[in-house]
């Protein structure tokens, strides 16, 4: 029923649609505007040089996304990385977004990767924006949460707050290997 498979930069007006929701009806995303396509392609070009970026489809449509990316960008660092993940917003609460999590998981712990992380907006009371969610969404998952920043992020006339959460996937060496990139990955 569904096929989760790597993205492809003719996926990107879909996967755009689905991200520009979060953008215009949601705080979810701290970003403002919508990119256009080719900015959004840019993106994805970028974060496909070195790391996994995955589609999930139902009857061939595609109905979710999730990506990794560099953890701060700096070279002691290269063992962890930020993920993110979207639903086209009638496709959530269905398991969707766990089985990409779960794809993308494991992709990252085949490269080398120990520890993930998720910037999420966070609440300070929930509104029509902004829920808990996507907080309890990676709690589910085994995520805790490793730090809070009040107040920081300014979208729909109210300010929201932002959290980290990370979860260990990877035994710390005190030699530790280095990662291999996705695409050298998939190479193999």
């Amino acid at each position: 029923m569904f096929v989760i498979r790597d993205a492809a930069l003719e996926d990107a007006p879909r996967i755009l649609e689905i991200y520009d929701y979060y953008v215009k009806h949601t705080a979810i995303t701290f970003e403002i505007d919508t990119p256009s396509l080719e900015a959004f392609q840019e993106r994805m070009k970028k974060t496909m040089q070195r790391y996994p970026y995955m589609v999930i489809l139902k009857e061939g449509r595609i109905e979710g996304y999730a990506y990794a990316g560099p953890f701060v960008g700096r070279a002691a660092y290269d063992w962890s990385c930020e993920l993110t993940v979207y639903l086209d917003e009638h496709a959530r609460k269905c398991g969707m977004g766990r089985m990409l999590y779960e794809a993308l998981e494991k992709a990252l712990y085949d490269m080398g990767i120990l520890n993930l992380y998720a910037c999420i907006g966070y609440p300070e009371r929930e509104d029509e924006y902004l829920t808990t969610n996507s907080a309890d969404f990676h709690a589910h998952l085994g995520f805790v949460k490793a730090g809070e920043f009040h107040q920081c992020g300014y979208k729909f006339g109210r300010w929201y707050n932002m959290i980290w959460m990370e979860k260990v996937i990877g035994d710390h060496q005190a030699q530790q290997p280095s990662i291999v990139s996705y695409p050298e990955l998939r190479k193999a």
